[in-house]
């Protein structure tokens, strides 16, 4: 029976596994948030970032069965497990992209809980809560929604559960899920333009202060302690038979023909209409002052977030 849900099959990202005796404190040492806070019931939003404190990556962790998960977009994936494995140096840590193994899928909705809940017994309660069964791991993300990571041999039966409780969409259903949710995307495009509380990092429990030591961690840390970013996230509406895309430039009059901003993600619910994240200029958010490609292009409509961007 179809309930008022949705889902689609997530084939733009990439799945990388951490294992071995060290992997929990390698990552610890490499990553925004506390791994070691991380148990197999729960999942977390942690960033990858250089040296100088900039994004390579915004990941999706999980654990489970000793070993930890990474979900991220496809184009950078590779790239970033190689960077993150010339650090292992002798640590007993193995990085391998697994997305060839796996199938993920999103499930949303009024009756996302229901849909998902035959596949691994009950749904998981809380947002981050993580459940596995048999070879199928479940997590709830913010905005009421799930994602399904299973073993490749098991996504058969699942699309097929799926289908009858839900409708399918595109995948575009997750990238819209994310905007609205003011979860960040990192792609190729966007890597090191922003510093984590940018993209709100600090807002939706990437991003942690006392942790310890991580790449880029003393600027990420004075970022914090010496004031107010001058820049932040926001979800907006663009109207343009043009596309935006993740990298396309922000311009306000304050700052002239300077770039003042970027897209960090973007969606098309139609052929004129768009939902995007960008980075903006604080100053510019109150006054509604910023737009896509010029001074003169597309204003960007700012609308609300799940989370209050102070």
């Amino acid at each position: 029976m179809v309930t008022d849900s949705r889902w689609c099959k997530i084939t733009s990202s990439a799945l990388l596994r951490f294992e071995g005796p060290d992997a929990q404190a390698f990552l610890q040492g490499q990553l925004t948030n506390t791994v070691q806070a991380l148990t197999s019931a729960r999942s977390q939003y942690s960033g990858y970032c250089t040296a100088k404190g900039r994004l390579l990556a915004c990941l999706l962790l999980w654990q489970h069965d000793g070993a930890y998960f990474a979900l991220l977009p496809r184009e950078i994936g590779e790239p970033i497990r190689k960077r993150l494995s010339m650090y292992i140096l002798r640590a007993k840590v193995k990085a391998t992209d697994v997305s060839v193994d796996h199938v993920c899928f999103g499930v949303a909705g009024a009756d996302a809980a229901q849909c998902v809940s035959a596949l691994a017994g009950a749904a998981p309660a809380n947002v981050h809560d993580a459940r596995h069964e048999d070879g199928v791991s479940i997590l709830k993300l913010p905005v009421n929604r799930y994602l399904v990571a299973a073993a490749a041999a098991k996504a058969p039966a699942i699309e097929r559960a799926l289908t009858q409780c839900a409708t399918v969409a595109a995948e575009s259903l997750w990238s819209q899920l994310d905007i609205e949710a003011g979860i960040p995307t990192i792609v190729a495009a966007t890597q090191e333009q922003f510093v984590p509380q940018t993209v709100n990092f600090d807002f939706i429990d990437a991003l942690s202060f006392d942790k310890g030591c991580y790449p880029g961690q003393e600027i990420v840390a004075r970022t914090h302690y010496l004031g107010k970013s001058k820049q932040r996230m926001v979800r907006a509406h663009v109207d343009s038979a043009d596309v935006p895309h993740a990298g396309d430039k922000l311009y306000s009059e304050a700052f002239g023909d300077q770039a003042s901003g970027m897209i960090v993600s973007a969606v098309s619910s139609n052929a004129h209409k768009h939902d995007v994240l960008a980075v903006v200029q604080t100053s510019s958010i109150e006054k509604e002052d910023v737009h896509w490609k010029s001074v003169a292009g597309p204003t960007l409509k700012i609308i609300a977030l799940p989370y209050a961007v102070k």
